[in-house]
């Protein structure tokens, strides 16, 4: 897959104003993968897909209401970077390889004291 190819989509996570506190949470920090939730009982939108961090304990947001309907439901979401009190993040489909950046894996050493 190439950025090009419409199937892979950097969104900035809408709602995050909302959860302030969420976003400076660990499990959203660049390189994290996230879980996408859809909520078809939402009764303000029945395309809503909640982000969640990987263990589906915290939500962040929600995909972008515009982008939402256009996912098939088995996509997968890592986080990229935090942004102007917000987070992008990166949704491709389920079956796509996503690496983790050498940033977070050198992070994720030196916090952790393990080698990857």
């Amino acid at each position: 897959m190439r950025w090009e190819d419409p199937q892979i989509r950097v969104v900035p996570v809408a709602g995050v104003s909302y959860r302030p506190q969420a976003l400076e949470h660990p499990s959203f920090d660049p390189g994290r993968k996230l879980a996408l939730l859809p909520e078809p009982d939402n009764p303000h939108d029945r395309n809503a897909v909640a982000i969640f961090n990987e263990e589906r304990t915290l939500q962040l947001g929600y995909v972008p209401a515009a982008v939402a309907p256009e996912l098939a439901g088995d996509e997968q979401a890592v986080s990229l970077w935090r942004v102007d009190g917000g987070l992008r993040v990166l949704i491709a489909p389920g079956n796509a390889w996503i690496g983790t950046p050498r940033f977070a894996r050198q992070d994720h050493q030196a916090t952790s004291g393990t080698e990857h």
